[in-house]
């Protein structure tokens, strides 16, 4: 990281340590805000500690862990329970601008900005620490935070992950901890939104290194399944057999749905299809719907016709309380897959 600034790792604790004293701005809870210190720490917190004894009294946490790396109470300090040995870090420069990005994430309680949040507990949690070897103004500080926000968010994005509330694109978990630290030496800085030299270099830097430690975290892989994503969405294989068996012309009872689905979404074409249809739900939830596809419920009909041609009647099918694409795809998937001596007449 240089010569004047280390990262340690000892036992549970992540340290950024530096020389001479940095610049902060921190959402973090122990000393956040605008900050001068020589140390940066992320703490993981073990399952045995428990939750309630942290939110009694977090300080302590922090201040015992704090002591592993000898530094003085005047740190910035957050904490996680997220594996700290699966950090990532990013580091990147261009001409005499240097940053260097440290993260920590679980998502296991990952949320959508907005929407109506029951906390009962709180693991996982996403923390940065941004390292900027420049000198920027305060006001730089406050953007480039910002923009560490928004590429956290767009890492979320990438990977597909839905808030555990509601099913929604997440944008963060409940307990996400930011720093951005300046070493006050280097090229003066003013601006650090992301079209700005900083703010592309930060955001960058931030998207990649949020990713990395998402992926070694184990939660949220590039490749699982396509049962794992319906269910981040609460579409879960066990609650699509319990509205289809309402449909009487299938014949199946709501057992043996649950196994034809769960094969069906095995196989590569049904699984794309299916991921095609909720892609579609979700903007028709949020109220992207283009000219073209105003008739919703019509154009619905047509795309699970495209697989099978055998109608359901629609007085039936509006006993599924599904969303209207991933309905259609999936009763047709599952009318192409009727067992031989099954009638598919509707009459």
């Amino acid at each position: 990281m240089g010569k004047n600034v280390r990262l340690i790792l000892k036992d549970n604790v992540l340290g950024v340590l530096s020389e001479s004293e940095l610049n902060t701005v921190s959402s973090v809870f122990y000393n956040g805000g605008f900050c001068r210190t020589r140390a940066i720490i992320n703490t993981e917190v073990p399952v045995t500690y428990g939750d309630r004894r942290l939110h009694d009294d977090p300080k302590a946490f922090v201040l015992t862990a704090a002591k592993k790396l000898g530094v003085p109470s005047d740190f910035v300090g957050m904490v996680t329970a997220a594996k700290i040995k699966n950090f990532s870090l990013v580091k990147k420069k261009k001409g005499e601008l240097r940053v260097c990005v440290i993260a920590t994430a679980g998502c296991s309680h990952s949320e959508s900005a907005g929407e109506k949040i029951d906390v009962e507990e709180i693991e996982g949690t996403i923390n940065v620490i941004v390292i900027v070897d420049a000198d920027p103004t305060e006001s730089c500080l406050v953007a480039t935070l910002a923009t560490v926000v928004e590429a956290k968010a767009a890492a979320m994005r990438d990977l597909d992950i839905r808030s555990r509330y509601t099913g929604d694109s997440a944008t963060g978990t409940i307990t996400d901890s930011i720093v951005v630290a300046a070493t006050n030496r280097g090229p003066k800085m003013i601006l650090g939104g992301p079209p700005s030299e900083l703010g592309q270099l930060v955001g960058n830097s931030v998207r990649q290194a949020v990713m990395e430690a998402i992926t070694k975290q184990g939660e949220c892989l590039l490749s699982r399944s396509v049962l794992d994503r319906l269910r981040e969405r609460h579409l879960s294989v066990e609650k699509l057999a319990s509205e289809l068996c309402k449909l009487k012309s299938l014949d199946t009872g709501e057992g043996a749905l649950n196994s034809r689905l769960s094969l069906i979404l095995k196989t590569p074409f049904s699984a794309s299809v299916v991921m095609a249809a909720v892609k579609l739900d979700d903007d028709l939830v949020k109220g992207l719907v283009p000219a073209e596809l105003r008739e919703t419920g019509v154009l619905a009909r047509h795309f699970g016709g495209l697989l099978n041609r055998v109608a359901v009647k629609e007085t039936e099918l509006k006993t599924v309380n599904l969303p209207p694409f991933l309905r259609e795809v999936l009763v047709a998937l599952l009318k192409s897959e009727v067992p031989k001596g099954k009638s598919e007449s509707l009459k």
